[in-house]
């Protein structure tokens, strides 16, 4: 019973950003639970070489860049032709811009929020009538603790993702009478190519280390059963909501 809840076998799932990191870690897992897999990312070196290392008629490679709306849809309407369904959707793409807020550039802002935000919402927009043809399916959007607590140097990140929690939660109002679920992935400090830097900093590795119960940074695997749950018939009563995917951090007290 249990495998049968937590099973993707015969699913059609697309995972944006999926060339490395958690993006990968997450389409991997779907791979694993048995899914056919379209990993895409803007980075076509990096899937290429992630191409070589997974061998499985299951996995679709794909460079895409998600603020092209012209070329998601086209990556949609092929994989939903190829499969004949499409069943999960991961809005995992997204950039930070980190700068303070006093000189903020406008640029930076403008870009943040397209990709971390806009994107998000015009590729749901996509993949709605396809996830409607299929019968329903799951939508997950990867948001932050930002979405929470305030960030440092980073307005627009923190902006983005906040809205990307409310934009989850408005799609899950409009969307469910479709049978379309869609919940908020929200991680905490993992250790990715985005986070290099702040890992590197001892003291600042320290002081972000020291807020977490579990005491240490997330890895690519951590996501693995989340991200399986929320995409699987585990999850099937479960819409709007955000699982915190954190080491205990939004939770822990003085």
């Amino acid at each position: 019973m249990l495998d049968k809840l937590f099973s993707l076998k015969g699913r059609a799932a697309v995972v944006t950003g999926a060339s490395r990191g958690n993006g990968a870690a997450i389409a991997r897992a779907f791979l694993d639970a048995g899914a056919a897999v379209y990993f895409l990312d803007v980075l076509d070196a990096r899937l290429s070489a992630l191409r070589r290392r997974i061998r499985s008629p299951r996995a679709r490679f794909i460079a895409a860049d998600v603020t092209d709306t012209a070329r998601m849809g086209r990556v949609l309407k092929e994989a939903f032709a190829r499969e004949g369904r499409l069943d999960i959707l991961v809005n995992n793409a997204g950039i930070t811009l980190p700068e303070p807020a006093r000189t903020y550039d406008a640029d930076k802002w403008a870009r943040t929020q397209t990709v971390n935000l806009e994107a998000p919402f015009r590729v749901s927009q996509l993949a709605f009538p396809f996830l409607r043809r299929t019968g329903g399916g799951v939508i997950i959007n990867l948001t932050s603790i930002s979405s929470e607590l305030g960030t440092a140097d980073n307005p627009a990140y923190a902006a983005s993702k906040g809205g990307l929690k409310q934009l989850t939660k408005a799609l899950a109002q409009d969307w469910a009478k479709y049978n379309i679920r869609v919940n908020n992935l929200g991680l905490g400090y993992f250790r990715t190519d985005m986070t290099r830097r702040s890992y590197a900093d001892p003291k600042l590795r320290s002081q972000r280390t020291a807020r977490m119960m579990l005491n240490r940074w997330g890895e690519g695997g951590d996501l693995a059963g989340p991200a399986v749950f929320l995409a699987s018939d585990a999850s099937r009563y479960m819409t709007g909501q955000d699982l915190y995917i954190d080491g205990g951090l939004l939770a822990k007290g003085i």
